[in-house]
C-alpha cells in the first residue's frame, strides 16, 4: 500500500517474489506501471486503501512527487521535513483492501507480506482489512512516535492493533528523528505461530 512509483521492484523480482503494488495517485500510478512492465511477477492496482468502502476522501498530494502524500494534513511532519508541502488536493474513494482484492480477482494466498508506507493512515488500511490478517505472515509498516501527521495512529496504536490480531514486532529501524523528540520507524511485525 502506497507503492509510489515501485522503488524496490528490482530487489523483489531478484528474490521471485509475487507483489502486488497499490497506489493512489493517477500520474504517479503511471510511472509504476511503466517501472512494472518488465517485471512479469509484478501488477499494480489504483486504489486509495482505507477503512471502509465508498468514503470520498480530500487526497492531498505532496510536493516531493508525492511520497508525503496523505488523506491527513501535516503535523510535525514540517519539524522533520521542513521543506514539504502539500501542492494540491485530488478527491479519491475509498476501498478496503478485501473490496479491492475482491475485486480484481486477487489470489491473497500468493502474498505472505502486507507492506504499508500510507503516510499516517496505516492503522485505518489495516481496520479495513482485519479479515485478512490472519492470512499474513509479516506486516511492515512506517509509523511514528509522533504526530507525524494530524491525528494519525502512532507506533504504540499500530502495535497495539496488531497484538490483538496475533502479531508480534520483529524489528524495528529508525530513518528519521525529530528535533523536539520523537522518531520515525520501519517497524516489521510477525503472527504468532499459534495466532
Amino acid at each position: 500500500m502506497g507503492a509510489s512509483v515501485g522503488q524496490e521492484r528490482a530487489q523483489y523480482a531478484g528474490l521471485k517474489l509475487d507483489v502486488l503494488w497499490v497506489e493512489p495517485i493517477p500520474e504517479v500510478f503511471a510511472t509504476l506501471q511503466a517501472n512494472l512492465a518488465a517485471f512479469p511477477r509484478q501488477r499494480a492496482l489504483q486504489a486509495l486503501v482505507a477503512d471502509v468502502d465508498d468514503r470520498e476522501y480530500e487526497f492531498h498530494v505532496a510536493n516531493n512527487a508525492g511520497q508525503s502524500s496523505s488523506i491527513l494534513e501535516l503535523k510535525d511532519h514540517k519539524d522533520v521535513w521542513p521543506e514539504v508541502s502539500f501542492a494540491k488536493s485530488i478527491k479519491l474513494r475509498g476501498v478496503t483492501l478485501p473490496t479491492l482484492l475482491a475485486r480484481e480477482h486477487i489470489d491473497v494466498s500468493r502474498y505472505d507480506a502486507l507492506i504499508m508506507d500510507t503516510q499516517g493512515s496505516e492503522l485505518m488500511v489495516l481496520q479495513g482489512a482485519a479479515t485478512l490478517l490472519p492470512l499474513f505472515k509479516y506486516i511492515k509498516t512506517e509509523a511514528a512516535d509522533f504526530e507525524i501527521y494530524e491525528g494519525c495512529a502512532q507506533l504504540n496504536d499500530l502495535s497495539a492493533f496488531l497484538a490483538s490480531h496475533g502479531f508480534r514486532e520483529r524489528a524495528r529501524s529508525r530513518f528519521a528523528s525529530r528535533a523536539a523528540g520523537g522518531h520515525c520507524y520501519d517497524v516489521v511485525y510477525q503472527r504468532n505461530a499459534a495466532a
